[in-house]
């Protein structure tokens, strides 16, 4: 089977997939996935949310994760199986013992994941998981990474894929996630495959590093979800070791090409804001200086009424810790400064805010630290999309 005829979780060698309908959408789309690990390595790593509030998945990806070894992952939209009791934890079981035996492998080496509304796990959801598990390993493909893409999408508009082609060796991923976007990964569900030959250490230590710049950099909206998991399966079959730096840096660039898919389909935004933050004293300055201006509403509101509302810049990052001086700052909107050292430059007209690309640059000349905070706007849309129904 040719890298070109298969996407997503698929392009890499070694790896099978599918998506199918289970009746937990009442849309009737597929909403059950399987992704497996054929070798001839099991190697996995996972990152998960920080939410204190964990969700059933997420409690038992932990407890597999452990060993470092992934023989494959089970994911469901349609119902985020949290806050269900004793009752859920053991579908999530259910459902990892129900993959292994149809796969020859161990239940303890099954990662789960589901997304959908809180709260929601009875009986029916516990068999319309289990027979859209059986299912989708009935129909694994080499070909089946776009509908593994498919089945997990919720309030996405589209599904969300990346691949990296590196020297002899292949990483692919996809990834779902519209609302609820936000540090400790943003409420989203990400599976990464790869050929390469990596070690379990290895493969925990690349992805952690990819998504601190990656992922945890997406702020949307500001609100933490409970059944964010983010998992790298390891299938070792290209035969190839890569460079350590190249491959950490190939899937930096997937996790980062995956945060911009998932900043463009967020839910009701009808702006994708960079804030690139320069001249920070560390990183973390940077980061909490980006963080301030992304969780603003002030600002949030004024870039969806095409206003470069600078002072709502400086006003935002005077409520951090970050060492800068306020009136040493500059400020500028898709390229033009409208503030300079803490004063005003260039006129606002010059700034044009209505196209979706947005970027805002913050200056703090306080040192050489930089960081880059990917948020969206606050509109009418995204207030009616989270009230008019339970998501």
């Amino acid at each position: 089977m040719s890298a070109a005829s298969a996407t997503g979780v698929t392009a890499p060698q070694g790896f099978e997939a599918a998506g199918v309908a289970a009746g937990l959408k009442s849309t009737g789309k597929a909403d059950v996935a399987v992704v497996v690990n054929r070798g001839p390595r099991t190697v996995g790593a996972a990152v998960f949310t920080s939410n204190r509030a964990k969700a059933n998945p997420i409690l038992w990806s932990q407890q597999v994760i452990a060993d470092g070894t992934v023989e494959a992952i089970v994911l469901n939209s349609g119902g985020a199986n949290c806050f269900t009791g004793s009752f859920g934890f053991q579908t999530t079981h259910q459902t990892a013992e129900r993959a292994a035996e149809l796969l020859g492998v161990g239940a303890g080496d099954v990662l789960v994941c589901s997304t959908g509304l809180i709260g929601t796990g009875d009986e029916v959801f516990r068999a319309k998981v289990l027979a859209g598990t059986e299912d989708a390993i009935a129909h694994l493909s080499a070909t089946g990474g776009g509908d593994a893409a498919r089945a997990i999408m919720t309030t996405d508009s589209v599904p969300k894929e990346s691949v990296h082609q590196g020297d002899g060796w292949t990483i692919g991923a996809m990834a779902k996630g519209a609302g609820m976007l936000a540090p400790g990964l943003a409420t989203m569900l990400v599976v990464i495959t790869t050929d390469a030959v990596l070690t379990a250490a290895d493969a925990d230590a690349h992805l952690r590093a990819a998504t601190r710049v990656s992922f945890d950099r997406l702020d949307s909206d500001g609100c933490m979800s409970t059944n964010d998991q983010v998992s790298l399966m390891v299938s070792g079959a290209s035969g190839v070791t890569p460079d350590a730096e190249a491959f950490r840096a190939a899937l930096t660039a997937v996790c980062t090409d995956l945060a911009v898919q998932l900043q463009a389909d967020a839910e009701g935004a009808s702006h994708d804001i960079d804030i690139q933050v320069v001249g920070a004293a560390t990183e973390e300055d940077a980061v909490e200086v980006g963080r301030s201006v992304a969780r603003n509403n002030l600002f949030k509101a004024a870039i969806f009424g095409n206003d470069p509302n600078w002072g709502r810049v400086l006003a935002a990052i005077g409520t951090t810790s970050a060492s800068f001086d306020p009136y040493e700052v500059d400020v500028s909107f898709n390229g033009v400064r409208l503030c300079s050292a803490g004063a005003p430059d260039r006129p606002r007209e010059e700034v044009d805010l209505t196209p979706r690309s947005t970027s805002v640059l913050i200056d703090l000349k306080a040192g050489t630290a930089s960081a880059t905070i990917y948020t969206n706007d606050l509109t009418h849309d995204y207030v009616h999309e989270n009230s008019a129904y339970s998501s």
